[in-house]
């Protein structure tokens, strides 16, 4: 089972992101404070979980959770500012959203930009560690996966309801024929993958 906490009394905000490595689609953040007494031995990275899996523990965190906030970054602000510096903000919103302000932030990955006011310490492979940031990633990307699957009905050439606007073959080859459609992230290095003309 993951360590519930990192720090026993301070109030921890775990956060994490969904859809860095997509080609198309947002990237969605969450933030998760979790009680010091919230055991599940179910919570793990979102990856290593199956949907089903995902789901179920998303409403146990939704209903158990003392405060929660998800946060969209489109793929417009992704190509203004990278992927990284998306990511970052988008974690940056998912904190300023939470109703209460936590004392300090468990961040998964190396890399952030220090929020006003708020410590914070990065884990990578945090998701696989603490449950604040398992919880995180589970919201986040159950979160981005309906967005992903909804978005599907209206361009459904690219199959963005099972790949979720990931680099698969299919995906891929989709874009080779059609091009791309107003949610692909056009600084991902597609020009050089599929040489189109922008």
């Amino acid at each position: 089972m993951l360590k519930p906490y990192h720090h026993p009394i301070t109030t921890e905000a775990g956060c994490d992101e969904a859809g860095r490595g997509a080609l198309a689609g947002p990237v969605v953040a969450s933030a998760v404070i979790l009680p010091k007494t919230f055991l599940n031995s179910e919570i793990n990275d979102s990856k290593k979980l199956s949907h089903k899996k995902r789901i179920m523990l998303k409403n146990i965190i939704l209903s158990d959770s003392i405060d929660y906030a998800i946060e969209f970054l489109d793929n417009s602000v992704i190509d203004e500012i990278n992927i990284l510096n998306a990511s970052i903000r988008a974690m940056h919103n998912a904190v300023k959203n939470l109703r209460i302000k936590p004392e300090y932030l468990l961040i998964d990955g190396n890399r952030f930009h220090q929020y006003p006011g708020i410590p914070h310490q990065c884990f990578i492979g945090g998701d696989g560690l603490l449950m604040p940031i398992a919880a995180a990633s589970i919201l986040a990307k159950t979160a981005r996966d309906q967005f992903m699957t909804e978005l599907h009905d209206q361009y459904p050439v690219y199959g963005w309801a099972k790949n979720k606007g990931y680099g698969t073959k299919f995906h891929v080859d989709a874009i080779q024929k059609y091009g791309l459609s107003p949610f692909h992230r056009k600084t991902f290095q597609l020009k050089s993958q599929l040489r189109l003309p922008f």
